[in-house]
């Protein structure tokens, strides 16, 4: 691999101060580094990083935006992720009905619509475990962001969205039934994938990966729980 090497002085470019990355945790190895490793990739070792804020100018239109969300809601956190050309904003949950109602109503933002309602589980983030990412599309302005809160597994309840956006019903539930988190107010906030008698909520981190063994030309497979860790 060849050597990285560092501009001349007439080439490097003033850029804004960009706030340091947030190192969560390590990752080490693919598969697990057990004795029976000899692929490798039990000896990588790297940092992970997320939530990585932006400073301004964030550039195009992702300042209107932002600079209009501001002036309507005093005191919102100026707080951006311009990763990959997207716009996220990262939202406190008790104030999240108050941004979808202005970035819907506001006739210079005019996000119409919520295609999409997801929900990750980072059990390394201390009070900040889960977490629901909003896509918000503007069909008037051909625009689209992204709203980002925050909750804890001991606390696993955000505002539902249903009142502004009705269509988010269905993510909503889909939410529940795979991370476990609770949308106060959302009109029937039941099972949508699995059965309504199954346990657990099979998209978070630390639900067990269960499966049975499988037989394959005189070997057996062990269940992806029995087998080396990950």
């Amino acid at each position: 691999m060849s050597e990285t090497v560092p501009p001349t002085p007439n080439e490097v470019t003033e850029l804004p101060e960009q706030p340091g990355p947030v190192v969560q945790t390590v990752r080490k190895g693919m598969w697990g580094s057990g004795p029976g490793d000899v692929s490798g990739f039990g000896g990588i070792s790297r940092p992970v990083i997320r939530h990585q804020r932006a400073s301004r100018p964030y550039g195009g239109w992702f300042d209107e935006v932002a600079d209009r969300l501001q002036s309507l809601l005093p005191a919102l956190p100026d707080e951006v992720n311009t990763e990959h050309d997207e716009l996220t904003f990262y939202i406190p949950k008790e104030r999240l009905l108050e941004v979808v109602r202005v970035a819907r109503d506001d006739a210079r933002l005019r996000f119409e619509t919520c295609p999409s309602v997801s929900g990750v589980h980072y059990p390394d983030e201390p009070g900040a475990e889960l977490h629901v990412v909003y896509a918000l599309l503007s069909m008037t302005h051909n625009r689209r962001i992204r709203l980002e809160v925050t909750t804890s597994d001991e606390d696993p309840v955000i505002d539902s969205v249903t009142g502004v956006y009705p269509h988010a019903n269905w993510h909503e539930r889909e939410t529940w039934d795979m991370f476990g988190i609770i949308f106060d107010g959302h009109p029937g906030l039941t099972r949508i994938l699995m059965p309504d008698d199954w346990d657990g909520h099979p998209q978070r981190k630390d639900y067990p990966l269960g499966g049975v063994p499988v037989e394959f030309k005189g070997a057996q497979v062990p269940p992806p729980d029995e087998r080396r860790s990950y």
